[in-house]
């Protein structure tokens, strides 16, 4: 029995031995897998959040200031612009739908001079740059408070005025009115057909936040109280009879909220008919429904207020991507942004990605200000937290400032290395084609061969120096590895690459061993 306990003793000391032995060899043989993280930014063009910087600059300076986005996006190691192309009912880009934006040109209607086209620009660079372009659509909203301009007559308020409500200092489309879900849906249509963007994505706005009520109403006044005295319900009674006279019977907040879910799962199905490669994602107000909150969550509801049933698009999978605006500090108890953060993750049947909203534009040279750590702790707290997957920072202002010193403390922590964009299974789950990689031993550079077939946009490379991999992300369309000096001293012993499709899938990958100087 002894001698048995001791031959079991040393297999087990063998095995254990052997298994951290592979582990070890291994891991010099193979890198890890590909860190991956969205690493987004919203760029706000209504007033002139983030871009152009104020209306009706030259177009060499509207060009200037979008190259400096983009290139101080790349610096940060983002992978991601989400670029807001339709603030208003109106199109910073080429449409034959709806009129040109005030917010670039200064006049709603009045067409770049010399004529180019924003969001090609944008495309093209941000793809030239790695980067991911999602355009940005409000779906509802006709016209700002902060506009200035006269509506253009191709705007939607001249040309179908029925599908168009005043509210407060507002025009909204009304979510009801079939041409104005007809035209949202067209405008999303045209983009995704016309561009090359990789996304498409609405925010927060669907019925209006709710205004307060004037103390008094006159005589004729359309404008309606709600049940709330303090607040004014949005004017959509038309639509409202039409419905009853159909023998409707739901309550009117149903209603409206069907009028929501139907937009969205619309926009979902229409996108991926014309493209199944683009992304779908909503970035709602980041508190769920009263019903379902967990304890000690308090705020305002955004299913009995804006009439959106977010859980509902979850479950349903009526997006690809959810971002939810958790735009509180650490010291707001009430809207804890872990506790959120794991609502929005555990709300997710379907298993969409979880990207929230952070609200780095709060760092600022106000006594106000948030410390650049609060957003750095919600980056770990995402990391930390099952089925979260990345995040987007609002706005892209203050990265572009480096507000407090965001950007080097973002760049010297969370992002001191690249990511690539989760991938999107339930869109493609097909691997592209392995690259090939050649090398000539007198030269400090490799050249990356695409396989043939489905068609990639960015390279995985993985460098091993003595024991450690060091992993970075380019584009596809730059072929040349570099190896550098570190070949020359033979501190660099191989590289490895994959290739990487619109979707996030990976290649199989392909080893080039420079002892040996082989690719394989």
């Amino acid at each position: 029995m002894k001698r048995l306990r001791w031959v079991l003793s040393v297999l087990i000391v063998s095995l254990i031995g052997f298994t951290l032995a592979w582990y070890f060899f291994d891991q010099e043989k193979s890198p890890p897998p590909a860190p991956r993280e969205f690493r987004a930014v919203w760029v706000a063009t209504v007033a002139n959040i983030d871009w152009p910087s104020k209306p009706g600059l030259p177009v060499e300076q509207q060009r200037a200031e979008a190259l400096a986005i983009l290139e101080s996006a790349q610096a940060l190691k983002l992978n991601a612009i989400i670029l807001q192309v339709r603030p208003a009912a109106d199109a910073l880009y080429a449409s034959e739908l709806e009129p040109w934006s005030e917010y670039l040109t200064g006049a709603q209607g009045r067409a770049p001079t010399p004529f180019y086209d924003p969001l090609e620009f944008w495309v093209s660079e941000a793809h030239r740059r790695g980067l991911e372009l999602h355009a940005w659509f409000n779906p509802y909203r006709a016209r700002h408070n902060t506009a200035k301009s006269p509506l253009a007559a191709t705007h939607i308020a001249q040309t179908n005025p029925e599908a168009v409500k005043a509210y407060g200092d507002l025009l909204w489309m009304d979510p009801a009115e079939p041409f104005a879900v007809r035209r949202t849906l067209e405008v999303i249509s045209d983009v995704v057909r016309r561009y090359d963007i990789d996304g498409v994505h609405i925010d927060d706005y669907f019925y209006p936040y709710p205004i307060a009520a004037p103390a008094t109403v006159s005589a004729g006044s359309p404008v309606i109280k709600s049940a709330t005295a303090s607040e004014l319900d949005f004017p959509d009674e038309p639509a409202w009879q039409r419905y009853r006279a159909t023998g409707g019977k739901t309550q009117r907040a149903e209603w409206r909220r069907q009028q929501v879910n139907q937009l969205v799962e619309k926009i979902y199905r229409t996108i991926h008919t014309i493209k199944p490669r683009v992304r779908f994602g909503v970035s709602p107000f980041g508190i769920g429904r009263p019903q379902l909150r967990p304890r000690g969550i308090a705020g305002f509801s955004q299913y009995d207020k804006l009439y959106a049933d977010v859980e509902l698009w979850l479950e349903k999978g009526w997006l690809d991507y959810l971002a939810p605006q958790l735009y509180w500090p650490k010291e707001k108890k009430a809207q804890d942004f872990a506790v959120l953060l794991n609502y929005w993750t555990e709300r997710n049947p379907t298993q969409r990605h979880i990207w929230p909203g952070l609200f780095t534009s709060s760092i600022n040279d106000t006594p106000k200000s948030w410390a650049p750590e609060e957003i750095t702790r919600q980056i770990e707290l995402t990391r930390a937290q099952r089925g979260a997957t990345g995040h987007i920072h609002f706005s892209m202002i203050a990265l572009l400032q480096g507000r407090r010193g965001i950007d080097a403390r973002l760049i010297a922590g969370p992002y001191a290395q690249d990511a690539l964009v989760p991938a999107t299974p339930w869109l493609d789950a097909i691997q592209p084609p392995a690259a090939t990689l050649k090398h000539a031993p007198t030269t400090q550079t490799a050249t990356i061969i695409a396989g043939k077939g489905k068609p990639v946009v960015a390279y995985a490379v993985w460098r091993l120096y003595g024991e450690h991999w060091k992993f970075s992300v380019q584009r596809a369309s730059d072929t040349r590895l570099s190896l550098g000096a570190d070949l020359k001293l033979g501190k660099l012993k191989c590289v490895v690459v994959t290739a990487v499709d619109a979707v996030g899938n990976e290649s199989p990958r392909v080893r080039l061993d420079l002892a040996t100087d082989s690719g394989s």
